[in-house]
């Protein structure tokens, strides 16, 4: 039974593909609860889990969540990619990966794709990071931003979830950003910083890894925090690879929220 048919120089599903398209979703959702049923009835964890982290959790959950699953679970190989959600979550889907970890940005909330499930990670407060030498502070959290308004910015690249929030946060303090650099290397956006050559906006999950020398200054309520959680196909939630890499991201954001409680992450 044919399942294209030719519309012009192009081709679309037939009516009994796209009933078959009806179902794919669930038969695939089926195969990966199978495929978890069987990897629990083992007495061993193995195999490879891929996962694939934007650039901040890659550098302060990923090494303390590693070391506890290679204490746990020996014989379970880990493969690690560093890339920003945009890319991963399509790339999820396409069963490229079998964790992802992402973030979602206040007031910009993205679709929750059919055949995904997420599960919170924690909670990331954004702060406006001041190059030394402007010596603004600003009367409030919405005046900080204002008081940069006429200096260049370092932000995430145009279609990023990131750059949409950070632009709106100037915008709603009533200036357009003058953005001259874009990357997603926020290690850079901070060294920019250091450097006195553009504003920026930092997560303080960056500073666990990278202690920033520059002024920290608080966003408006409601615009202050970012959501970090990680994603897996439906019906994979349950493998024993993933709930155990689940588990040991939990432990590692708290062994770093005991580290700042000390004073070792500031």
């Amino acid at each position: 039974m044919p399942l294209l048919e030719p519309v012009g120089r192009r081709v679309r599903l037939t009516e009994q593909a796209e009933i078959l398209v009806a179902h794919t979703e669930a038969v695939l959702e089926r195969l990966e609860r199978a495929e978890a049923d069987v990897a629990a009835s083992l007495t061993d964890l193995t195999g490879t889990l891929r996962v694939a982290s934007f650039q901040t959790a890659a550098l302060t959950l990923v090494p303390d969540a590693l070391a506890l699953l290679r204490d746990r679970h020996q014989h379970l190989r880990v493969h690690v990619t560093h890339m920003e959600p945009e890319r991963a979550l399509p790339a999820l889907r396409a069963r490229d990966f079998d964790l992802v970890r992402a973030e979602e940005y206040p007031g910009n909330p993205g679709p929750r794709a059919a055949g995904l499930e997420q599960q919170d990670l924690l909670e990331d407060p954004l702060r406006l990071a001041v190059p030394e030498a402007s010596g603004s502070r600003g009367r409030g959290p919405t005046a900080a931003p204002r008081a940069l308004a006429g200096r260049p910015w370092v932000m995430e690249p145009e279609g990023t979830a990131a750059r949409h929030w950070a632009v709106a946060v100037c915008r709603d303090a009533g200036f357009a950003p003058d953005v001259r650099f874009g990357t997603t290397d926020l290690l850079l956006h901070l060294r920019l910083v250091e450097q006195e050559y553009a504003a920026a906006f930092l997560p303080d999950l960056l500073r666990s890894a990278q202690p920033a020398a520059v002024p920290l200054r608080p966003l408006p309520r409601g615009r202050n925090t970012r959501r970090v959680f990680t994603v897996v196909r439906r019906g994979r939630g349950s493998h024993p690879a993933v709930v155990a890499c689940r588990d040991a991201l939990l432990r590692a954001v708290d062994r770093g929220a005991g580290r700042a409680r000390d004073g070792t992450a500031r």
